[in-house]
């Protein structure tokens, strides 16, 4: 029949509710498949889902979904289920007849408030881990219920899916063939798949009839709605529904299933056979899902909900092709709590009555015992990323180390986290951000070129390739073993040209019997010489190559598939270690260190390696740093490491001594100041750099009385927390100091004065202070600023408030000091100093964080005239400031601005970065405003109110770290985040920056406030 006769419109719905349930109210569609379904607003404020059936529908099959309800209610106290309500004569079934005369079902459930799963984001593990579990916790409940029509033939059940084969034609090409090929997984499965456990579940947690609470930022699943598609199937296929629709939209749609299976189990214990069917269940829905899709559209082209899952489940389906069906299934089983690989225990108890001396493996080797050769993230053997990317260097290191233990072989590479994959080849774009394949999962030996390796075992070739797969291996052979009743499979990786070509798959050998040599370093990618040796109890569908390295957030699944291969030689130093986490760290830094030191976010991490505009924890995880200023030129730039080791190994001592570091250094920076300001005096802080500047201040005009803006921050010794309102206004602070004069913070968008030409308001309140300080009887210190202000919520300057302020402060006989702690040597972009971008030139300039690169390093800088009245007799000394190693450092930070044009690169960069700011912002009305210049940039988040939104902002911080990307707040209200990268961040970085935002701004918590 037309879809236009069957179909109940709203005003129609709100008269049944009337007149068969006696409810007065409202009706709203809602989306169905088969039941045309309507929220009912009753006028008492109660809500109901009323559910009108299609015309001749089955009232047997109506009475099974009403009395699987009242089942549910009665056995599953602890579940939210819809509750039925009879309508005016008692009825479970009510009916009408519709305006063509025909007999239509008419069914009243209770609503359960809450949000719908397809209106939830971010869909997060938790959430994914509560719908599992609410799913198997319904099968639980429903355990002993049976209906005949529970028993019907029905299209949605997976069990019942071979009905698609009859309309494969309905596709071509690749979506032909991946519907085929899941189709005679499906046909193939069968003789274990049939006799799996069944029972009547659910079968139908698609994302509309998933009901999760209100909570925006821990939200958990209240219910699953509409038991229309419930049937008597295999319990697994329960499961397989709930991931099929919960997993869709996902990068990596595997490990999004896995918390939905782990919940699932929590609650209804699944067993491992039924898990080896998961995958292609899934699969099969998902075939099911499209080949509805392909039919509907000829037969009910107007019925959008029929089509609405159409080309998600067709992403989701060509992703879960791509995936190894075995691969799947050890994941499942890890998530449950099994060992991932069923064999790993009996390989691990056939492994302990294994001992085999090392010379099995190399016969013609002397040495029986080996050296552990740790090459970790956290490894401080292999230095500097420059070091071990220097493989001529890195061999000469590895030949001295073997020197210094003749009679040992270099080994090691367990479950290492190593930092020396960083090609692209070894990442993927995951469900958190970017992931790299870091985790070693063989063990490497280091031998001479052409060093005989034999087989082990007795075994079959089942892989015999030069340059497998991503190169990783150079010549590469894979024997099968078959011990006792034990199948598994031993990798001989870095082996010469001559040594995998001269095998055949198929070929057996014999234990002893040697199966190649180790290549050269041009025959393994300019590797030095060594086997990588490595255990697998699967070959997965690899034909070619198997990974050498896998993701750190599937260790425990590799480390169950690739078993530690000392497990067969138990040499002293090389069981497998796994990276500790940080409970411990943080356990003793609360017992011992101060208690005002605190941690960036809420899950701290630990950072082990820095590299250029990125951080790396213990685990190989790469973070995009978007907020550490002090790695100005980037983390560990080998450049600034070589001075400083150059130097350190030369010698370090204070500048009473002539050295020429010190004059180098001046002469750098002196190059990028203005003439006036060309007397330098050299500290290790940004702190120490401003107290130097007040007790300029004091020397060169007998007066004590300092001007700073709200909010401001100077540093943390005693005279700079003294003119530092964000220390002594904010907890712990008591107010400004006698001597300490505070004028409103100069924010043109939500401070005193508001708009573009507010420069001469706030620089007339700078004069206020002025006149306060003389009303006193008592002269102006000076007045100290940042020309963007940091902590205060990289506040941008109003235009001519500096140049007036600097005025008023001169002619009342003050000094002006440029605080370029935060802001200077290059970041500007379009000035090499912040002052410089206002046009006037102060008296004293304050350097800190980017002058060191991470080094205790920082500077003043002012004019003789101040430099003269300052040297009074009494000796300024800095035991450390100014010494050659620190002088060194910095000036080849200078010179690498220089060199690497990191000026006009952040002015670029930022320019890019900022515009893409300020059209996120007009997409999301919560930033309120971007600001800053080149790559100090921030953006403060508000309500429509123009109220600050700390909680926002903070949310924002912490979910971008969930994706790699380290971010942090600032302002007086905490409602701003800071974006000051090291220098060389790129476009691409930048890029990045911007997708991630643009996606956690969309989330719940962050557009509902």
């Amino acid at each position: 029949m037309e879809y236009s006769k069957i179909i109940i419109t709203a005003d129609q719905a709100t008269n049944i509710a009337l007149e068969n349930f006696d409810i007065q109210g409202s009706a709203k569609p809602l989306p169905g498949e088969i039941d045309f379904n309507f929220k009912i607003d009753a006028s008492d404020g109660q809500q109901y889902i009323l559910k009108v059936s299609r015309p001749d529908e089955n009232e047997d099959y109506l009475d099974f979904q009403q009395k699987l309800l009242l089942y549910a209610s009665e056995h599953a106290k602890d579940l939210t289920s819809p509750q039925v309500v009879p309508d005016r004569q008692g009825n479970l079934i009510s009916e009408i007849r519709d305006d063509y005369g025909q007999i239509r079902k008419v069914r009243l459930l209770s609503w359960i408030s809450g949000r719908v799963w397809s209106g939830v984001n971010p869909q997060l593990d938790g959430l994914r881990h509560s719908l599992g579990e609410q799913c198997g916790r319904l099968t639980r409940a429903l355990q002993g219920f049976d209906h005949p029509e529970a028993h019907r033939e029905f299209v949605w059940d997976v069990a019942q899916g071979g009905w698609t084969t009859e309309y494969l034609d309905l596709f071509k090409n690749g979506d032909k063939e991946v519907i085929s090929y899941f189709q005679n997984q499906f046909k193939e499965a069968q003789p274990g798949y049939s006799k799996l456990r069944k029972a009547v579940v659910h079968n139908d947690a698609n994302d509309n009839n998933v009901i999760v609470s209100g909570d925006l930022i821990d939200p958990h699943v209240i219910s699953a709605i509409d038991f229309g598609d419930s049937v008597h199937t295999q319990i697994i296929n329960d499961l397989a529904v709930a991931c099929a629709y919960a997993i869709m939209g996902h990068n990596d749609p595997l490990e999004a299933a896995l918390p939905i299976v782990r919940g699932y189990h929590h609650a209804f214990p699944l067993e491992e056979t039924e898990l080896e069917h998961l995958f292609m269940a899934i699969a099969m829905r998902l075939v099911i899902s499209v080949t509805k899709s392909a039919i509907n559209k000829k037969e009910e082209p107007d019925n959008s909900y029929l089509l609405i899952s159409e080309e998600p489940a067709w992403e989701l389906l060509r992703k879960w092709r791509n995936i190894n069906a075995d691969f799947a299934y050890f994941s499942f089983r890890g998530a449950c709590g099994y060992t991932a690989h069923p064999n790993e225990e009996k390989f691990s108890a056939w492994a302990k009555k294994q001992s085999l001396s090392i010379d099995k493996l190399f016969p013609t080797v002397g040495p029986n015992t080996v050296y552990p050769l740790d090459l970790s993230v956290s490894s401080k053997w292999i230095g500097h990323e420059k070091d071990f990317n220097d493989l001529d260097y890195f061999q000469y290191r590895l030949n001295k180390l073997q020197e210094e233990h003749p009679s040992k072989i270099l080994a090691g590479g367990y479950l290492e986290p190593r930092p020396i994959y960083t090609t692209s080849s070894y990442d993927k774009k995951g469900n958190k951000g970017r992931e790299s394949r870091s985790i070693h999962l063989g063990i490497d030996f280091w031998l001479p070129e052409a060093s005989p390796v034999h087989a082990l075992f007795d075994g079959e070739v089942v892989t015999a390739v030069n340059d497998a797969g991503d190169k990783e291996y150079g010549g590469l052979v894979i024997l099968r073993h078959r011990e006792e009743d034990l199948e598994f499979y031993t990798l001989y990786g870095h082996l010469s040209v001559g040594s995998a070509t001269r095998h055949k798959v198929g070929v057996q050998l014999r234990a002893g019997d040697e199966i190649g040599v180790l290549g050269s370093c041009t025959e393994n990618g300019n590797w030095s010489p060594h086997l990588h040796f490595q255990i697998m109890l699967s070959m997965l569908d690899f034909k070619i190559d198997f990974p050498g390295v896998g993701y750190y957030g599937q260790l425990d699944l590799w480390k169950s598939l690739c078993p530690d291969p000392n497990m067969l030689f138990k040499l002293k130093g090389l069981s497998g270690k796994h990276t500790a986490g940080n409970d411990e760290i943080i356990a003793y830094r609360k017992q011992h260190l101060g208690k005002s030191l605190s941690l960036q976010y809420k899950v701290p991490i630990k950072m082990v390696r820095g590299a250029g505009q990125y951080l790396m924890d213990q685990y190989g995880r790469k973070y995009l740093d978007t907020v550490n200023n002090v790695a100005h030129v980037g983390h560990e730039h080998p450049a600034v490491v070589r001075a400083g080791q150059e130097q350190m190994a030369l010698i370090n001592t204070n500048s009473r001594y002539l050295h020429e570091n010190i004059n180098e250094l001046a002469k750098e920076l002196l190059e990028t100041l203005p003439p006036e300001l060309s007397v330098l005096h050299f500290v290790n802080s940004g702190s120490e750099a401003n107290e130097l500047a007040i007790r300029m201040v004091k020397s060169a005009t007998g007066q004590r009385d300092i001007i700073a803006s709200e909010v401001g921050y100077h540093g943390n010794t005693n005279m700079c927390i003294d003119i530092s309102s964000y220390k002594f206004d904010g907890k712990g602070g008591q107010g400004a100091p006698e001597h300490t004069h505070i004028f409103p913070l100069p924010d043109a968008f939500r401070g005193k004065y508001r708009g573009k030409d507010t420069g001469e308001q706030y620089a007339m309140e700078v004069r206020h202070q002025i006149d306060n300080i003389q009303a006193k009887g008592r002269g102006v210190g000076a007045f100290i600023i940042e020309p963007i202000i940091s902590c205060g919520g990289q506040i941008e300057l109003p235009k001519d408030f500096l140049a007036k302020a600097y005025q008023y402060v001169g002619e009342a006989g003050g000094l002006c000091i440029s605080d370029e702690v935060q802001v200077g040597c290059g970041r500007m972009g379009t000035t090499f100093w912040g002052f410089q971008l206002h046009g006037v030139v102060p008296d004293i300039v304050t350097i800190g964080k980017p002058l060191g690169n991470g080094h205790p390093l920082a500077a003043v800088a002012c004019t003789q005239e101040v430099a003269e009245r300052f040297a009074n007799g009494m000796e300024y000394f800095n035991t450390f400031g100014g010494n050659p190693v620190s002088c060194a450092i910095g000036a080849e930070v200078l010179r690498v601005v220089k060199r690497e044009k990191l000026q006009s690169h952040a002015l670029a960069v930022g320019n890019y970065l900022k515009k893409e700011l300020i059209d996120l912002a007009k997409k999301f009305p919560i930033i309120g405003d971007v600001r800053g210049q080149g790559l100090f940039l921030g953006i403060e988040l508000v309500d429509e109110k123009m109220e600050p939104l700390a909680a926002q902002t903070d949310y924002l911080a912490n979910r971008m770290k969930d994706h790699g990307i380290l971010m942090s707040t600032d302002g007086p209200d905490h409602n701003i985040l800071k974006i000051k990268p090291p220098m060389v961040f790129t476009q691409e970085n930048a890029e990045e920056l911007i997708f991630y935002l643009k996606g956690i701004l969309a989330e719940d918590f962050m557009i509902n406030y």
